[in-house]
């Protein structure tokens, strides 16, 4: 989606403030001893209370059967489009909590990593710097730049700190659907050539392990887990390009990272 004007982008920016206040009462509500599943339902009466959409429910991707939940919520060695269900969340887990709405005609799409305490400085530096590596991408969004600079510093930053961007999911275009045009890689090598375009709106996202990139699908045809069981991370925000600095429409950045 390409926002033309003031007008267009004050109604598109109440819908992702609307999108951070659910998401922020997600955020609160994730805690040991509950099951992802629990998360779910929470999320789903939000969105009945604030008269939203789940952007998420009847999604098609590939073989896959529609999904049916209102979130994705990924633990550990999972690494994106984790189906709730009765697991439960115990100390030292790495939560990941996707969520999208559509309201007005527009849509959201947005995630957040939290860790579980207590956690090693390791476990800690991994979760703050895959925050930090996309975040070096989202500053990347600018007039002038292109596609490509993005994914340079998304991937240049993960790793320095000797972590791995998984290559087989990239950012996108957002707004009238969920997914839209440009792919937006996580990772250096593509978009180069793709200069970003004023009022372009994209959301700008990365799954970033500690281990080896490689991933397998399970047989529910969603759930993506790492071969090598080593944990990841995840972090989406939606952002518009504009002159010199981005606008970023659904800023999470400083959300706290542990609990």
């Amino acid at each position: 989606m390409i926002i033309k004007n003031k007008k267009e982008l004050r109604k598109y920016k109440q819908v992702c403030d609307l999108s951070i206040e659910i998401l922020g009462k997600i955020k609160e509500f994730v805690k040991t001893g509950i099951t992802t599943l629990e998360i779910d339902n929470y999320a789903q009466k939000l969105c009945e209370q604030y008269d939203v959409k789940p952007a998420f429910k009847g999604a098609k991707v590939g073989n896959a059967p529609e999904y049916e939940f209102t979130t994705c919520i990924s633990l550990n060695d999972t690494v994106v489009h984790g189906i709730p269900n009765e697991e439960i969340i115990k100390k030292g887990d790495i939560v990941k909590v996707d969520f999208g709405i559509i309201k007005n005609g527009y849509y959201t799409d947005h995630c957040f990593t939290l860790g579980m305490e207590p956690l090693s400085k390791k476990d800690k530096k991994f979760v703050t710097e895959s925050r930090n590596a996309v975040v070096a991408g989202v500053h990347n969004a600018f007039l002038g730049n292109s596609i490509g600079e993005i994914g340079e510093a998304i991937d240049s930053h993960a790793k320095k700190h000797s972590l791995n961007v998984v290559k087989e999911f990239v950012g996108h275009g957002i707004g009238k659907s969920l997914h839209d045009s440009p792919d937006i890689p996580p990772y250096r090598g593509l978009g180069a050539n793709q200069k970003l375009q004023k009022g372009l709106v994209i959301c700008i996202e990365a799954q970033i392990v500690e281990g080896d990139p490689s991933i397998y699908t399970c047989t529910d045809y969603w759930t993506i887990k790492t071969k090598d069981r080593k944990r990841a991370c995840m972090f989406e925000y939606i952002v518009m390009v504009d002159k010199k600095k981005p606008k970023i429409l659904t800023n999470t950045i400083d959300w706290e990272l542990f609990k």
